[in-house]
């Protein structure tokens, strides 16, 4: 008998877990250890969301099953929310499903649509699951550098070449997770352009789309003739911190829409009605709340470059996306990211996301999450202060301090 199953032996051990691993031991101890390793919101999700839930939970007809697709308030609201912001118009009967998250729904269309045989180019760096989401399936993942989406761009068609069979899909996601980089809508323009030629599909991972610094992000959706090729993944995770709730949508492509809603139909049920009645009353209330968590996260992202620049370490400031992604001091960055992540968090006690984690080619940066108030952010530029120190790097002294003036010689009395 053998002791793993198939889908199993194909997943590599996971890089957080030893990390995580490392912080539950020394908090188990009494430390103080300030994650900024998992992108888990500490934001309290808006009050009207949270009083639309109870108001609907004490119905007494919205406990029972809900529908797997989502129910057609929630799906004609993210209709809208598409109309509002990207100018783009999706059908909700046959161009939106509701997901458990964006997670869920990205998991679960890589099932629909790809077998043991097929290939799918995959940016790297990259989030984990738009790998191993398709590994799962029994697909193989042609995977592309990508430190920038240029970079992203250049590589595709070597890659297409390079691949057999020939590639099925094509995962881009912006704002990217881990690198926080953004795109124009002549990045999307060039993709369809690309993937319409060589016959793939393109997934869009958007969950980041309302944590922007500067010009709001564009979606795929937005390039003429996009539906015929391209989905998109989004999520209410981040922009409501509404993460723990489980709603996110995929919209698009209505074959592909069709293929996910077949599975899910066999999977699940849909998120509990109550949420997803509260989601819609999310999206289409007031955004003020959405305006407000974004200034929060610009705060951060500032007191993070600001103080940890001071530290010893700079740190790129993102333009969008809830995270900051770090080159690793030069001292340690021939430890790789991981050795760095496990000294920093018993050292110091920051934690950070080792970049080995969203692919080989990540292995030279961490990732930092904008997830704790802006002190304790700066208690752990101090911690990461002393930390460089012991470990022989040099950095400026917090404030120069300023010359003393020369003390005038003392003048000699004249008489008279």
């Amino acid at each position: 008998m053998r002791l793993e199953f198939h889908k199993i032996r194909r997943l590599p051990p996971y890089v957080f877990e030893q990390v995580n691993v490392t912080k539950a031991g020394l908090r188990a101890g009494g430390a103080d250890v300030i994650d900024l390793g998992m992108g888990n919101p500490d934001l309290p999700t808006p009050p009207h969301i949270v009083e639309k839930l109870c108001e609907t939970a004490r119905k007494p007809d919205v406990h029972g099953y809900s529908a797997s697709r989502g129910i057609m308030g929630l799906r004609r609201a993210l209709s809208a929310y598409y109309d509002r912001r990207f100018g783009v118009k999706l059908d909700p009967n046959k161009e939106v499903v509701v997901t458990l998250g964006s997670k869920e729904g990205f998991a679960n269309l890589a099932q629909a649509i790809s077998a043991p045989g097929d290939t799918v180019i995959v940016p790297n760096p990259s989030y984990p699951l738009h790998s191993f989401g398709f590994i799962m399936a029994g697909a193989s993942i042609r995977s592309v550098q990508a430190h920038s989406p240029e970079e992203y761009l250049s590589n595709l068609g070597r890659a297409v070449r390079h691949s057999i069979p020939a590639p099925t899909a094509m995962v881009v996601c912006y704002p990217a997770n881990p690198t926080a980089q953004v795109v124009e809508l002549d990045f999307y323009k060039e993709v369809i352009k690309f993937a319409k030629k060589h016959e793939i599909f393109v997934l869009s991972d958007l969950a980041y789309t309302e944590i922007y610094f500067d010009k709001p992000p564009p979606s795929i959706l937005q390039v003429e003739g996009a539906k015929d090729i391209a989905v998109e993944v989004t999520s209410m995770s981040k922009t409501y911190a509404m993460a723990g709730w489980r709603v996110g949508f995929a919209a698009g492509n209505e074959r592909l829409i069709a293929a996910l809603a077949r599975v899910k139909s066999y999977l699940d049920y849909g998120a509990f009605t109550p949420v997803q009645v509260a989601a819609a009353a999310a999206l289409n209330g007031p955004q003020d709340c959405v305006d407000e968590m974004r200034e929060i996260y610009r705060s951060r992202r500032d007191a993070m470059v600001e103080s940890f620049s001071r530290a010893g370490w700079e740190i790129p400031s993102p333009g969008a996306s809830m995270f900051a992604w770090a080159p690793i001091p030069e001292p340690f960055r021939e430890a790789g990211s991981l050795e760095f992540s496990l000294r920093l968090i018993k050292e110091a006690h920051v934690a950070v996301a080792p970049g080995a984690g969203f692919g080989e080619h990540g292995d030279g940066h961490v990732r930092l999450a904008l997830v704790e108030n802006e002190q304790r952010i700066r208690q752990a530029a101090r911690n990461v202060r002393k930390f460089l120190e012991a470990n022989g790097v040099k950095v400026k002294p917090e404030k120069e301090p300023k010359p003393k003036a020369e003390a005038e010689p003392p003048r000699k009395k004249v008489a008279g």
